[in-house]
């Protein structure tokens, strides 16, 4: 056995000590971590809850004023259609609609023959439950589905909250996402062993806070994509920030060390930069909480802890799986080094784009600022069952509304007025342009179908022309919800608050890089081109999901996702930033050569910037095979983020602009230096 020593360094070095010596209990206890975590979240179930509520908002008031009048429960419509007409098939339907009725959980159904279209081959029954949606037990929805559609010949499709809930499944983006990262670290270590610990590092902390996260739900209001979404990130920034340790401990074991003091300096070093970046991460998605979006508190505080556990991983278990498996893995490191000179090819490309560092500079701003317009023409909506997948029970059951009944009754607009005359609202609505079908008074409420879908831009045009044209002509006091109006309400929420929440993070970001590279310019720099790359992100995901490019389906895009990419990518973008930038540091700080030290931070860094970019695009990219349109745009958008990020920024700009900035890269005003606390990146 191995003789561990302990060796002067940083808190991180004597933490990695810690885990060599106790190499067999740290990996228990995080074994430990995962099953306890997994159990427990296996007994309690989940309870993850969807909160859109915006308070304060006009479309949240027509929510709360008609919840206190309307029984509270959870609601599904069976649609059913006949060829020949609803009405020869009385008999089964009647005798599906009694089971129905009988079921638990089952408050009261509507009969489907008094809402018939025109031709009287479509109609729908809306059946009311005792419970919300994520209350009711998922095997009497199951129970509800399969009874409901045993109607005989008549073609049945179901809709409403709780089919969605039976409906959701996985695709196999995590399976996908994780096997083309394990290929890509194969290709980078040529070995099977080195590729896996990185990949075993995130799964530990991925697991871990799923499990956390899920016995949470209990508690506080969590979106039922959180889970998803967690595991995008955390495989993504827990396989790069194992990488880069484990890049730093190969580059110490080539430099003449023992493996284990080349852990600790790995720990020392790299083990301060994956702090450092995680750092900026959750700091970027704790800025969410500025937005004041109920429904985006609990994903961002889920998804930083995922990120939080990750650096906890890299920083504890990596060192641990490094002592174990050190004599195997430093003959592979030595063996594969005596093949290959290491970053050759990044210290030509660093000499290329510092001799003419303009046309670098010119080509990699055109691509970023010419992807980032489409973004000005973005739409915001929510999703609904018209972009569930082809063949889905809610897809045919919103196509076959739509048929019988037109394109706005699946989105119908409710108006509310509390002094105001409902009869004179009714005859003014229904003069009114885009509004195909107008319900007579409910009270004080007055039911709308617009003449085009709730994805419909015009549908939202709408929405703001009742409000600011029609509804003030009208004595009284009016107010306009439903879907389409709180997709409206959203997207005017967070445009209001987002210099907001831009300042803080960008700002915070921004401070932290200061006081770790004592510069000026580098913050500016890093926070504009991170901006760069999320316009980038957002404008090739507007020309695809919101153009209908590669044959995408057109429409809005979700309004929670931009808010969402702009906190994940900026902190995502600045991990890139520390890693290239605190080596090109190091070398400056040794050296006081600018130019050599971006071409030995490049050559230091370039493979793995290349590689962990190249794992976050194939893991991010995989949820484009997720049936959710959601989980689609956030795999696009982080893809697109980290493609630039990586090849564009980092290979290209970020070189030609220090090259160009030369040693004033580094300077800081004494006065500034005098009063900014010190952070080291390099012990």
């Amino acid at each position: 056995m191995d003789t561990i020593t302990r060796t002067p360094g940083g808190g991180l070095a004597r933490l990695a000590g810690w885990a060599q010596r106790h190499r067999w209990l740290a990996v228990a206890l995080w074994a430990l971590i995962l099953i306890g975590v997994t159990f427990t979240s296996r007994l309690a179930g989940s309870a993850f809850h969807d909160d859109n509520s915006l308070p304060g908002t006009e479309s949240q008031q027509v929510v709360d004023l008609l919840d206190h009048t309307a029984q509270s429960g959870a609601s599904a419509q069976i649609v059913l259609k006949a060829d020949g007409g609803l009405a020869a098939h009385r008999a089964p339907i009647a005798t599906m609609l009694g089971e129905v009725r009988s079921l638990p959980h089952v408050r009261s159904v509507t009969e489907p023959l008094e809402t018939l279209s025109a031709d009287g081959r479509i109609g729908y029954a809306t059946v009311t439950f005792d419970a919300g949606s994520t209350d009711l037990p998922y095997d009497d929805i199951v129970k509800f589905a399969d009874t409901a559609k045993r109607a005989g010949p008549v073609e049945v499709a179901l809709a409403g909250d709780p089919i969605e809930r039976i409906s959701e499944s996985g695709g196999p983006a995590e399976g996908v996402g994780l096997l083309a990262a394990l290929v890509i670290l194969v290709f980078l270590f040529r070995s099977l062993l080195a590729a896996g610990l990185p990949v075993l590092t995130a799964v530990f902390a991925v697991g871990s806070t799923l499990g956390v996260i899920t016995v949470v739900s209990h508690f506080v209001d969590i979106a039922s994509y959180t889970s998803p979404l967690m595991m995008l990130v955390g495989f993504g920034v827990g396989v790069d920030y194992a990488l880069l340790i484990f890049s730093r401990y190969r580059t110490e074991i080539l430099a003449g060390h023992d493996r284990d003091a080349a852990a600790r300096r790995a720990l020392d070093t790299a083990g301060r930069s994956v702090l450092f970046a995680g750092t900026t991460v959750i700091i970027a998605l704790l800025g969410l909480l500025a937005l004041g979006l109920g429904g985006l508190r609990g994903v961002a505080l889920a998804v930083a802890l995922t990120v939080l556990m990750t650096m906890l991983a890299s920083v504890t278990l990596l060192p641990a799986l490094l002592s174990l498996f050190g004599k195997r893995l430093e003959r592979g490191i030595r063996r594969h080094a005596l093949r290959k000179e290491h970053g050759k090819a990044w210290r030509r490309l660093a000499d290329g784009v510092q001799r003419r560092p303009l046309a670098p500079l010119a080509i990699g701003l055109t691509v970023l600022i010419g992807l980032s317009i489409p973004a000005a023409g973005m739409r915001l909506g929510f999703a609904d069952a018209s972009t569930d997948p082809a063949g889905s029970t809610t897809r045919q059951a919103y196509d076959l509304l739509a048929e019988g009944f037109g394109p706005g009754f699946t989105g119908p607009l409710a108006i509310v007025t509390e002094d105001g005359d409902p009869i004179a609202l009714q005859r003014k609505l229904a003069g009114t342009p885009g509004i195909a079908r107008v319900l007579p008074p409910m009270g004080k409420t007055v039911l709308v179908f617009p003449t085009t879908s709730p994805q419909d831009e015009a549908t939202a045009e709408l929405v703001t022309r009742l409000r600011a044209d029609v509804l003030p002509t009208l004595p009284g006091h009016y107010l306009v919800g439903g879907s389409v109006a709180a997709a409206t309400d959203f997207a005017g929420a967070v445009a209001d608050r987002l210099p907001l929440f831009v300042l803080v993070v960008v700002g915070l970001s921004a401070l932290l890089l200061m006081v770790v590279f004592r510069s000026i310019l580098i913050p500016l720099k890093a926070a504009l081109l991170n901006l760069l790359s999320i316009g980038a992100s957002l404008g090739v995901m507007t020309l695809v999901f919101g153009d209908g490019w590669f044959s995408a389906q057109p429409g809005p895009i979700e309004a929670f996702v931009p808010v969402m990419i702009f906190a994940i990518v900026f902190g995502l973008s600045m991990d890139y930033e520390v890693f290239l930038v605190s080596r090109m540091h190091e070398e400056w700080r040794r050296t006081g050569d600018a130019r050599l030290a971006v071409r030995e931070g490049l050559a230091s860094t370039g493979a793995v910037i290349t590689a962990a970019g190249a794992i976050m695009v194939l893991v991010f990219g995989a949820f484009l095979l997720d049936p959710s349109r959601m989980l689609a745009q956030f795999g696009l958008g982080l893809a697109v983020a980290v493609l630039l990020d990586a090849l564009v920024i980092r290979c290209l700009l970020v070189p030609a602009i220090m090259r160009l900035l030369g040693a004033r890269a580094w300077w800081l005003p004494r006065w500034l230096d005098r009063r900014l606390p010190h952070f080291a990146l390099e012990p």
